[in-house]
């Protein structure tokens, strides 16, 4: 995965709503980028079904700022940071980026921020919290691009804590490592999930 960039390689990050959105989201010194499968996707020549957006703009500014570039907008997570904008008949999930500050482990009580490495720290797998800018090119806070080159599922950080957060992290970790992963589970991953099965 030397070449870390999906410029040339996705025809929907081309698209002219799609852009439009980016650029409203990015305008004024906040930011927005794609995140999580859909650039993944890109680099492993995978199919690509939805396209998420994480930004620095709260969620009132996120509808506001959607909502004159001519979108419409739809509040399906707001109280999580998470605003549903739909583009030229496309669906977009845009999310505040986000730090945990409680966790049950299912879901989390989370603060809105700007900082990139927290959003990507509270992810669940590396090669789940890349992002790609407006112009294709992938920002990988916690190691995901080497891990997608050796097939290697691996969670972000502490597979245990990881794991504590939400449970369903189990199901996810053996689901992608069929989908993604190549050769043996990633040790620490198995042995977490074996640890906290119940």
């Amino acid at each position: 995965m030397s070449d870390a960039s999906i410029a040339g390689k996705a025809d929907w990050l081309e698209d002219k709503a799609l852009q439009s959105l980016l650029a409203a989201l990015s305008a004024d010194g906040e930011e927005a980028r794609i995140a999580g499968g859909a650039a993944r996707n890109v680099l492993l020549g995978e199919a690509v079904s939805d396209i998420d957006i994480a930004t620095t703009t709260l969620p009132d500014e996120t509808e506001r700022r959607a909502q004159a570039a001519g979108f419409r907008t739809v509040p399906t997570g707001k109280e999580h940071g998470t605003i549903t904008v739909i583009a030229d008949g496309r669906p977009y999930e845009v999310t505040t980026l986000r730090a945990d500050v409680e966790t049950n482990g299912r879901h989390a009580r989370v603060v809105f921020g700007r900082d990139w490495k927290s959003d990507a720290e509270r992810r669940d797998f590396t090669i789940n919290a890349l992002y790609a800018t407006a112009s294709g090119e992938v920002v990988d806070l916690v190691g995901g691009l080497g891990d997608m080159e050796s097939r290697t599922l691996r969670f972000i950080g502490d597979a245990e804590a990881r794991i504590r957060e939400d449970y369903l992290r189990i199901l996810r970790f053996f689901r992608f490592f069929a989908w993604y992963g190549r050769g043996r589970p990633d040790a620490d991953g198995l042995r977490a999930c074996t640890r906290l099965k119940d």
